[in-house]
């Protein structure tokens, strides 16, 4: 029969063995909870506040005027549209120039190494200093853009001057930021279909291109399914790419103000933090919405 000091001594190790995991797991919860989960829920609060005022933590009331003021401010629904044409021009083009490049990077060819350092130097570049460099590229009178119109004997044009071709000049440059994170993604796609699939195709007759098409594509799938949804949720929060190609403003005569630029703008410029809150759960619901209507689309066509 087990003596009383032996059941107290088993209990305890019992009840320590179980609360162990939890407490290798709260460095990390800790600061989730603290930096991640309660400024997630405080915007979500913060936006039903009518008249908030941060530094007095002060406000008149709760309801929905904050939503009301957004949707009626134009500023705001030109953030919208503008956010939505850069995220159809960048995610598609994004996605389509990454498979040509993984594919590429995945095959034999010479120089590997050095074509695989070219694609991916940007992830490991301050976004500033590429930033500025883009900024010569897009130069009406030096520029390397301009050039090589030039070379073709088209005219000039003031990609960071003029509305009509600021969103252009960003889309360019926002496709060649996201162009090394989707290739790695997509590379490793690539490398873990199995090969004895398009062996077997070869086998048949099949010619390359019907291969890749009808065999490696469908494979590969789910991880584009991935990479659009990152892309999208990556493009939705277009800001930092503004800050270099336009000197901090949001292109030519307010041409490019984003999402992400009007929080910024209402709640570090203006000091309007109800709608600046606002604007970004509209924002958060909006990618969220996109996202799941992703993953239901892929879901039902999925055949593999």
């Amino acid at each position: 029969m087990m003596s009383p000091r032996k059941k107290e001594r088993k209990q305890q190790v019992t009840l320590f063995s179980r609360l162990e995991p939890y407490l290798f797991l709260l460095p990390f919860v800790i600061p989730l909870l603290i930096f991640t989960v309660y400024p997630f829920i405080n915007i979500f609060i913060m936006s039903m506040k009518q008249d908030y005022h941060a530094l007095s933590g002060a406000y008149d009331g709760i309801g929905f005027d904050n939503f009301r003021f957004i949707w009626d401010d134009r500023d705001f629904r030109a953030a919208i549209t503008n956010t939505t044409r850069y995220v159809i021009g960048v995610v598609p083009l994004t996605t389509i120039i990454s498979i040509f490049f993984a594919v590429l990077l995945n095959s034999k060819i010479k120089f590997k190494g050095f074509f695989q350092t070219a694609f991916f130097l940007p992830m490991v570049t301050s976004v500033v200093a590429v930033g500025l460099v883009w900024r010569w590229f897009y130069n009406f009178d030096f520029g390397l853009f301009n050039f090589m119109l030039g070379v073709v004997g088209v005219d000039p044009v003031r990609w960071l001057a003029r509305p009509e071709s600021a969103m252009t000049a960003l889309i360019i440059y926002g496709i060649w930021s996201n162009l090394p994170f989707t290739i790695i993604l997509l590379l490793s796609g690539l490398q873990s279909v199995n090969p004895q699939y398009a062996v077997a195709a070869k086998v048949d007759g099949a010619k390359d291109f019907l291969i890749f098409w009808k065999v490696t594509l469908p494979l590969l799938a789910p991880t584009v399914v991935l990479t659009v949804i990152l892309n999208v949720i990556s493009s939705s929060r277009v800001f930092t790419e503004l800050m270099p190609l336009f000197s901090g403003r949001p292109g030519p005569a307010r041409s490019l103000y984003t999402m992400v630029f009007y929080i910024y703008d209402a709640f570090y410029v203006r000091w309007r933090f109800g709608p600046a809150a606002a604007a970004a759960v509209v924002l958060f619901f909006a990618v969220f919405a996109f996202t799941m209507l992703q993953l239901l689309v892929a879901r039902r066509y999925k055949h593999y």
